[in-house]
């Protein structure tokens, strides 16, 4: 692999990310694609969020990827391979690429990463799939050959993967529809139902990002303008972070409420490793200030921030790609499966 290019490639539902290994660097776009009447390709990745919520009826603006799994093969592939092209013009020969997929992969999902791969002008590409739980335990620092059940929970962008690891393996997993976009959605409802006004999704995530938090005692406001659903023209309001923290806050106690009946349904030696040991939890939504402590209080058990948040996954592949003694936890798709 010294001769040849080597990537590892995070295809998230809001952002895609991608690890060179020898630039030694990671490239994170959005995971969207702007066409024009349907086949005439304008902008991909942070190019095309600029057009999110801004273009014309003839222009569609959209991700490749829904809750974790590929959705539009087109899409992906030109997404893929352009992004692919601006970390790296010159791939040459045999790149290997390594996808960290979901834990629950049909063959026919991975026939899909296969075909993604052999499109466009890569010649000859290897490619290895990792499930993403075991690429979100490396990163952790969990010892896969060791660790007796360690539980990760990563609130991503349209769902929630909830997955059990022991004996060097993901031995229980499940997906629930409930993310980062469930509370942009909820928050921009809130504000409707709250303040008869509407407001697009981005102005959603915006108001998460800068007032959600658990912290107890904070209370920031910010003034949004949107449209009044009474009269349809354009008004300013006020919105406090009560009011985000209570729409945030219902999504989040669905996935605690999750957890637990999760746990109640594990065998008994294997939750009492993860009580002892504490529940890990990433992604980009736990970067919510003082997040950890509602889970905790909701779980009863306690909770290990991950530092990366929404980049766990890609550093996970990260040291996989690097470090050989990792290699057993990957598997190489060829054309015939």
């Amino acid at each position: 692999m010294l001769g040849s290019n080597t990537f590892g490639i995070d295809l998230g539902t809001s952002e895609v990310k991608i690890y060179h290994q020898k630039k030694n660097t990671i490239l994170s776009e959005k995971n969207m694609v702007a066409v024009r009447n349907k086949d005439q390709l304008l902008a991909v990745g942070n190019d095309a969020f600029q057009m999110f919520e801004k273009n014309p009826p003839s222009i569609e603006v959209g991700g490749s990827v829904r809750e974790g799994a590929l959705y539009d093969m087109d899409r992906v592939e030109v997404l893929l391979h352009l992004l692919l092209e601006k970390l790296e013009p010159h791939i040459g020969l045999n790149p290997s690429l390594y996808y960290s997929v979901p834990a629950v992969c049909t063959p026919l999902e991975e026939r899909a990463y296969y075909a993604i791969s052999n499109a466009g002008y890569l010649k000859n590409p290897k490619v290895f799939l990792v499930d993403r739980p075991i690429c979100d335990a490396v990163a952790l620092g969990i010892p896969l050959s060791k660790t007796q059940g360690s539980m990760i929970v990563n609130v991503g962008a349209q769902n929630t993967d909830i997955s059990i690891i022991a004996n060097e393996m993901v031995v229980f997993t499940k997906s629930i529809p409930i993310g980062g976009q469930q509370m942009n959605e909820a928050i921009c409802d809130e504000v409707r139902r709250r303040k008869n006004l509407l407001i697009g999704h981005r102005t959603g995530r915006r108001l998460k990002a800068v007032l959600a938090s658990f912290t107890i005692g904070r209370d920031d406001a910010r003034r949004i303008t949107g449209v009044d659903t009474l009269s349809g023209l354009p008004k300013d309001v006020v919105v406090t972070s009560s009011l985000v923290n209570d729409a945030v806050g219902e999504k989040v106690q669905l996935i605690c409420r999750e957890i637990v009946e999760f746990l109640e349904r594990t065998p008994p030696q294997i939750a009492r490793s993860i009580k002892e040991e504490g529940i890990y939890l990433t992604g980009g939504t736990t970067r919510i200030p003082d997040i950890e402590l509602f889970f905790r209080d909701a779980v009863g058990c306690p909770i290990n921030l991950s530092s990366y948040y929404d980049r766990c996954t890609i550093k996970g592949l990260e040291e996989i790609i690097n470090h050989k003694g990792l290699y057993k936890w990957t598997r190489q798709i060829k054309e015939r499966l």
